[in-house]
């Protein structure tokens, strides 16, 4: 295992599409729920504990090796917003076409002819944590992180918030962080034995209302 690895994985810069979405962060601004850093704070604490550990215990169980197919259903059955679905799927395309180039890999070969518009992006998020020769843990730290980073990243842009600001969020989510990643890799090794209903299941029901209503918009700055 080489832990270089995850860095290269989770980089900001790695070209995986993710700069585009703004992780739901654009509508709130508009709607008035993010208007700084506290209440960004809340915004990804929400996100994280939510979307962030479904997508991390997806992602961590693709690079335990449990079937992506299974996996990509269990991620649609979680998703109810289409939007998210559209977005989860373009996000999980462009992550491919980095993953193949970066650590070329059979299973990821297959997951691209299977999916070839595109599997969920946290299940192709962990088959390439898996190819990269990253554990679960890994997988599902990349993946909480990206659910918080996006939308900290994002706000910079939508309300020139003070970069200082937002990567001061980060850091006081980090152990929040560190106990989803920890349930996400925990409820993933359970899905090896008891079959992807056990993977959770948590619910944000304004993020989908709201990505529903985002994608409507004729002039956006992000996709997502």
């Amino acid at each position: 295992m080489s832990r270089a690895a995850l860095l290269v994985l989770a980089d900001g810069r790695f070209p995986a599409g993710g700069h585009a979405h703004s992780g739901g962060a654009e509508e709130a601004v508009k709607a008035g729920r993010i208007s700084g850093a506290a209440s960004l704070e809340d915004f990804c604490r929400g996100r994280l504990n939510t979307a962030g550990l479904v997508s991390a215990a997806l992602a961590a169980a693709a690079a335990l090796g449990v079937d992506p197919a299974l996996l990509d259903s269990a991620a649609d059955a979680r998703t109810p917003s289409p939007a998210l679905r559209v977005a989860a799927r373009r996000l999980g395309r462009q992550l491919m076409r980095a993953a193949r180039a970066t650590w070329p890999s059979g299973e990821l070969d297959a997951l691209a002819r299977a999916f070839p518009k595109g599997a969920h992006q946290p299940v192709v998020l962990g088959l390439t944590a898996r190819a990269a020769g990253l554990g679960p843990e890994d997988a599902a730290y990349c993946s909480a992180y990206e659910s918080v980073s996006g939308p900290a990243t994002a706000t910079v842009r939508l309300l020139s918030l003070d970069p200082f600001d937002a990567i001061g969020v980060l850091a006081r989510l980090a152990p929040e962080l560190d106990v989803v990643a920890r349930a996400a890799a925990d409820a993933a090794r359970k899905v090896v034995d008891g079959g992807v209903d056990a993977l959770p299941s948590a619910s944000a029901p304004l993020l989908e209302i709201s990505a529903q209503a985002h994608a409507a918009w004729a002039v956006r700055l992000f996709a997502s």
